[in-house]
């Protein structure tokens, strides 16, 4: 072996450690994350009050083994922003974090990204919570379920209200967290399945014209063993259902790989969601 081929070998080895291995080329240009609460993969998937899911379900792509990656909320929402609970383990808020996350890093790259959070008083918005009401939280936003707000490295400009149903994506990568009632957190499996029935498809048929991807997919599960959870890709993706094990980190992982950015935390060292997307 010349010293020639030694020193490529090197590199290479070093670039598979670090999780740096080339990503895969896709056709998909655009896509949107939109997140639910609580709920088991059994929960969802073959349950009549969620017609509108089982025939995402049935129609596009379905990860039968997808999983979140700790309890309570706040964590997962951490790890699927940027790879890493960041050491959080409570629903406790304010946090303030100066790390890299998915929006930092897209904006970095020239990407453009926004972030929607339902029932949130004001683009921009930073408090813990809003709009009280008498459902079991007592509020209809809470920061917990949005990430961007927590790190210093995303702009307050990219943080916005979102109040209808988006016939085209704004950004390149937009994340949209319904509020507490249609998240499922406070309200019923039916409500959030008929806030994704109204406010789903348009995005979803623009996706398939425009080869863009919608992901659905849930925080955490209910509490039960496993912590299994829906996740449900549409849009430009080879439909069928999937047996491949998936957690958060695998689908930031994929969604870095879209969009050719390096990988971060955990996502470094998670497979990609694989023959999925296009």
């Amino acid at each position: 072996m010349t010293l020639k081929h030694a020193s490529i070998l090197a590199v290479l080895a070093a670039g598979l450690a670090a999780g740096a291995v080339k990503p895969p080329s896709y056709t998909t240009k655009y896509v949107q994350l939109v997140i639910f609460e609580n709920e088991s993969h059994h929960d969802i998937i073959g349950n009549p009050n969620a017609p509108y899911m089982n025939r995402l379900a049935s129609r596009w792509a379905n990860m039968t083994h997808s999983y979140a990656v700790a309890h309570p909320s706040q964590p997962n929402y951490l790890a699927l922003f940027s790879g890493s609970t960041q050491g959080v383990t409570s629903d406790g808020c304010p946090v303030s974090l100066a790390s890299p996350s998915l929006g930092s890093e897209l904006l970095e790259a020239g990407i453009t990204f926004r972030g929607y959070a339902e029932t949130m008083p004001r683009n921009g918005f930073v408090g813990c919570h809003a709009h009280p009401d008498h459902l079991r939280s007592g509020w209809l936003y809470a920061r917990k379920h949005v990430p961007w707000p927590n790190f210093t490295t995303v702009p307050r400009s990219d943080s916005w209200v979102y109040r209808t149903p988006l016939v085209a994506p704004p950004a390149r990568f937009i994340w949209i967290t319904p509020n507490m009632c249609n998240d499922m957190h406070d309200c019923s499996i039916a409500t959030g399945d008929k806030w994704a029935s109204k406010n789903l498809p348009n995005l979803i048929a623009w996706d398939a014209a425009h080869d863009g991807v919608l992901i659905l997919t849930f925080d955490e599960n209910d509490g039960s063993p496993g912590n299994q959870i829906p996740t449900i890709l549409a849009g430009n993706v080879n439909p069928g259902s999937y047996a491949q094990r998936i957690d958060h980190y695998s689908v930031l992982r994929t969604i870095e790989d879209v969009f050719r950015v390096k990988p971060l935390g955990e996502a470094r060292f998670a497979t990609p969601l694989e023959g999925v997307v296009k």
